[in-house]
């Protein structure tokens, strides 16, 4: 499927956009027409890659439980 990244000119925004021939496109954000095609390289999936994502997402999700939990505990202390 011929999908590509864009970022408009005008915004800054970054988006996808499946275009088929020669239709123009429009910022998804602004409706600028003044858009730059990125490139975009492809989704390789390996043992190492899958497993390099795995770690980064552990140690998202860890750090986002760690945030949680002084969240509460913020919020238990400031409130009765």
């Amino acid at each position: 499927m011929p999908i590509f990244d864009f970022k408009c000119r005008k915004c800054g925004h970054e988006f996808e956009k499946l275009v088929r021939g020669n239709k123009s496109v429009q910022c998804a954000s602004c409706g600028a027409a003044e858009v730059d095609r990125l490139f975009s390289l492809p989704s390789v999936q390996s043992e190492v890659t899958h497993e390099l994502s795995m770690r980064a997402a552990r140690r998202r999700d860890a750090k986002q439980g760690r945030e949680r939990v002084e969240e509460q505990r913020n919020y238990e202390r400031n409130h009765d």
